[in-house]
């Protein structure tokens, strides 16, 4: 790619961009959220066209009218935000728009294709009900659908844009042993991470864009992970590492779970009788592989989802089950694992979601009518003191970048000076920068005596955070962990069913 230029109104999201990957190669792209990865991912599979610049593949010039045309050329992508139908299977899914003779010809066995579906799953450790509906699965198994997508069309060019939020640490070595041998076989894999290690690991050669545009191509072993922040973000950053706090946790209880009991979309059992306490400014660290449950206990204990059996109880006093008023009401924030389409509005404006929790306030209302006047108060004060890069009040929030739409929840979230926050995965998907940003609001929360309950399948960002670590497994807490001492590798190991040792 040469010279790639692309512009928005009022954005010039590439400029000038230049990118060359090899056959045979893992090559590994950096950049803030904003940088114009995504675009320049989304360019090369035909999504958009760019307004300069030139694409080659082996050497011959080529023009995408369609993401058709690129998945033609062999070009696959597992996006960042997925691009799957919620109400068709897994298996339909993966084979929409399938340009096989098979589907051209109408000659597709769907209980074949689940079956080659479970197969190439088991194949590369990507266990998914290739029978279920994607609008039952948790957001990891939607992700692991779209990687099994572009493993069955059998990409010559890879792109995998953050593909290891949701996998064990042996899980993603397991991925990264199948990226090296795609590579080993000639396929080209374009590797996007936030992961600075996983780069280290994984990728030949790295090229670092900021701002819109190509800064550096550097070889991954000749540079350290704090050098490559520093490119990213033309700063030097901070890397997540374990900060002891001044004040610890108190002895009062500020969640209690009493053998509580979840059923998932499907009816299944997906939390069995799980028991904990979290303790005023504790950060109560749960670590599990996708689809163990986390989603379940978070919408349970926010009153998203009612409970089969069990009770939960914030600074003593029972919530109403399947009631999100009422753990509004106890001052129990929730940040979900899915900031777009469950943490906000997204055609809404900054300022409507910024008051969703709170419009009942004087601020905000005086009676049954709006005050706007206060609510655009409110949302500039949120975009001010969480430092929110937006052009405005009025902007949707569905146009923020994925840092800033999380400072955005964040934010909101805080304005309630809530008793319990819930934070599910709050850094999927984001730069370090974001990253070093969001873990300081954690910290600052828990400071303050808020209870936090981090349910996240990033190991580093728990052992990084949390002051105590459980581990959920098919939906039952399985082990408690201390932090200062434990090991990835231990905890990764429990995370997949292992005992410890």
């Amino acid at each position: 790619m040469r010279g790639i230029t692309k512009r928005f109104p009022g954005v010039v999201a590439n400029d000038g961009v230049d990118f060359e990957a090899a056959a045979g190669e893992v090559h590994a792209l950096l950049g803030e959220n904003g940088a114009g990865k995504s675009t320049l991912s989304n360019i090369l599979t035909g999504l958009y066209r760019p307004d300069e610049g030139e694409i080659s593949l082996y050497g011959r010039p080529v023009q995408f009218d369609s993401p058709s045309d690129a998945i033609d050329a062999g070009i696959g992508m597992v996006h960042q935000h997925f691009r799957l139908v919620p109400t068709f299977t897994v298996a339909e899914n993966i084979i929409l728009g399938e340009h096989r003779e098979e589907a051209r010809r109408f000659l597709i066995d769907p209980r074949e294709i689940e079956r080659r579906v479970s197969a190439l799953g088991e194949r590369y450790g990507l266990a998914v009900d290739s029978g279920a509906r994607v609008w039952q699965l948790s957001v990891g198994e939607q992700q692991r659908v779209e990687i099994l997508k572009a493993l069955y069309r059998e990409a010559k060019i890879l792109i995998l844009d953050e593909p290891t939020a949701v996998l064990t640490p042996q899980e993603a070595e397991a991925l990264f042993s199948t990226l090296r041998t795609m590579a080993g076989e000639g396929r080209t894999v374009i590797f996007i991470s936030h992961k600075l290690h996983e780069v280290k690991a994984v990728a030949d050669r790295v090229t670092i864009l900021r701002g819109g545009r190509s800064i550096s191509v550097v070889r991954a072993a000749e540079a350290s992970p704090r050098e490559l922040a520093a490119l990213m973000v033309g700063r030097d950053v901070q890397l997540a590492r374990r900060v002891d706090r001044e004040a610890g946790p108190s002895e009062q209880v500020a969640l209690e779970a009493r053998n509580l009991s979840v059923r998932g979309d499907r009816g299944e059992e997906s939390v069995r009788e799980v028991s904990f306490t979290l303790r005023e400014g504790e950060i109560l660290g749960v670590a599990g592989v996708a689809g163990n449950g986390q989603r379940e206990l978070a919408e349970a204990i926010t009153g998203m989802r009612p409970a089969a059996q069990g009770s939960v109880a914030v600074c003593g006093r029972d919530l109403r089950l399947g009631d999100p008023r009422s753990a509004i009401r106890a001052g129990v924030a929730h940040v979900p694992e899915d900031r777009l389409g469950t943490g906000v509005a997204p055609s809404l404006s900054i300022a409507e979601n910024a008051v969703l929790k709170s419009y009942r306030g004087r601020s905000a209302s005086r009676g049954p009518l709006l005050r706007w006047r206060g609510i655009h108060e409110q949302a500039r004060d949120l975009i001010r003191r969480y430092r929110v890069a937006a052009p405005g009040t009025h902007a949707r929030a569905r146009d923020l970048s994925g840092g800033n739409l999380q400072k955005l929840v964040l934010g909101r979230e805080f304005t309630g000076r809530p008793s319990v926050l819930i934070a599910a995965s709050p850094t999927r998907g984001l730069d370090v920068g974001a990253i070093e940003t969001v873990h300081a609001y954690l910290r600052e929360a828990a400071t303050d005596g808020v209870g936090v309950l981090l349910i996240s399948e990033d190991l580093d960002e728990i052992l990084a955070l949390a002051d105590r670590v459980v581990v959920v497994y098919e939906g039952r807490l399985t082990g408690e962990f201390d932090p200062g001492t434990a090991t990835v590798e231990e905890i990764g190991l429990a995370m997949a069913g292992g005992e410890r040792t």
